[in-house]
């Protein structure tokens, strides 16, 4: 017999996000690995929620994670409303694209923004009514976040070309009119503090993105609303909602 590929069934290619610099010139693709998100992480979002958020950075406790499928990237901007739900939310927020695997054991934050290859801004996308039935019954929430299409992303942009980012303002229009907006100040667990999190219960690794967390106004989307996402002047998503096929 022949050498080769010896797979019995076709493997799917892992889903890229382009990179661009400055200008929008395209240097490459980022193959996504994992999706690690941020729950409640801007505290009015917390408190839009029903749950308490900290007074100050020694009384936030633990961070919240949930993981989305590699293959739920967007990144044309065109989401098909998913089945299953009656209740789909959009949640901006910061994406963090590592570049590097962690070392082993628990990473330390001063160690943990070397590992950032690029940012970019995505939409956790919620099926917000599976998610509260499924919370009402102590259950996990799985498919009201890991879905198809629930993570519709823009290119990233490398962050040796991004200064200051700690000082630029998150936010989401809908057909307009603005939904979300907040500085990436009022993060609770910044980006060092959150990797330092995640690296106690997880191996983090070259081609992961964290989305970062959204900030208050979280809202519905319906087919053919069109939303733009920004971060400052240095980076845009623009997409649209349409009626499933």
């Amino acid at each position: 017999m022949g050498g080769g590929n010896d797979d019995l069934v076709p493997a799917a290619a892992a889903p890229r996000v382009p990179v661009h610099d400055r200008d929008g010139h395209r240097l490459g693709g980022f193959p996504v690995r994992r999706i690690y998100c941020v729950g409640r992480n801007f505290a009015e979002h917390a408190r839009e929620m029903g749950a308490s958020a900290p007074a100050s950075k020694a009384g936030r406790g633990t961070p919240v994670f949930f993981l989305k499928p590699a293959d739920a990237i967007v990144i044309d901007g065109v989401v098909p409303y998913p089945p299953g739900t009656a209740e789909l939310h959009h949640e901006v927020e910061l994406v963090v694209a590592l570049g590097r695997d962690a070392p082993a054991g628990i990473l330390a934050p001063e160690a943990a923004m070397p590992l950032v290859f690029a940012y970019g801004i995505g939409l956790d996308l919620t099926r917000r009514d599976l998610q509260a039935a499924a919370k009402a019954k102590g259950l996990p929430w799985d498919t009201g976040k890991a879905f198809d299409h629930s993570a519709p992303v823009s290119a990233l942009l490398p962050a040796a070309g991004l200064d200051g980012i700690d000082d630029l303002q998150l936010s989401l229009d809908v057909n307009g009119t603005a939904r979300q907006s907040a500085s990436l100040r009022d993060l609770i667990w910044p980006v060092a503090d959150i990797l330092h999190e995640l690296s106690k219960l997880y191996a983090l690794r070259a081609g992961d993105l964290v989305f970062m967390g959204t900030p208050a106004g979280v809202g519905p989307l319906l087919p053919g609303d069109q939303y733009r996402a920004a971060l400052g002047e240095v980076l845009q998503l623009q997409g649209r909602i349409v009626a499933a096929v």
